[in-house]
């Protein structure tokens, strides 16, 4: 009577392991082909187009801001034939770090020339990325566009957002929170004005607005 010997358990093991290959090997190869494609194709994108892309955005948007910094605001913005503007930058390279800063730039042009439409649309589109005080000016610039465009509740929403996002700048913060009061107030919301106003006294006692929000709640009627 022949005795049925068990597999050792390494060979059983090797056996299971051909098995699976055997019915798997063509999945796992288009797999690892797929993965190859994909690291292959990420890091010639980077060395070959996103990088590249960087150091000429730096080097166009640097004259933007020299033009920005002279006060020259419709040249940084729209720039000449041979000098790029912000609008130029973020056409050619809006996916990059400098293309974004550009939106910022543009965001604050469009303010100061007084086209609060275009003003607003680049500054919603700009990633601050975490940078609170960068955030925090936006917001102020956001509210100041939303005013001018009579979105009276955005613009409040956008000068609180202000006040809270960085109160470390306490004349920043306390110049929104009050314009955010002063917008309430001119809009009949008394209640709401008052409310803001006592905010800053509060958390920016020490302030220009601080100092002087004593005269805006009186004349609401609020003497506390």
């Amino acid at each position: 009577m022949s005795v049925k010997t068990q597999p050792e358990p390494e060979i059983e093991v090797i056996e299971k392991a051909k098995g699976f290959w055997e019915k798997n090997s063509k999945s796992i190869l288009y797999a690892s082909v797929a993965i190859i494609v994909l690291i292959g194709g990420y890091l010639g994108y980077k060395y070959m187009v996103q990088i590249p892309n960087e150091t000429k955005a730096q080097d166009e948007i640097f004259r933007a801001e020299m033009n920005f910094r002279k006060d020259s605001i419709a040249l940084a913005l729209n720039g000449t034939p041979t000098t790029p503007g912000f609008l130029k930058v973020i056409n050619k390279y809006g996916g990059t770090k400098s293309g974004n800063l550009a939106k910022l730039y543009a965001g604050e042009c469009y303010l100061q020339l007084g086209d609060f439409k275009n003003a607003a649309k680049y500054l919603e589109d700009f990633n601050g990325n975490g940078a609170k005080q960068v955030e925090a000016r936006v917001a102020g610039m956001l509210g100041d566009a939303y005013s001018e465009l009579k979105q009276n509740d955005k613009a409040v929403e956008q000068y609180k957002k202000s006040a809270s996002l960085f109160p470390e700048d306490a004349n920043m913060a306390s110049e929104y929170l009050f314009r955010a009061g002063l917008l309430l107030e001119m809009n009949g919301k008394s209640k709401e004005a008052i409310e803001v106003y006592k905010q800053l006294k509060d958390k920016f006692p020490r302030t220009e607005k601080g100092f002087g929000v004593d005269k805006y709640l009186a004349r609401l009627g609020d003497t506390n």
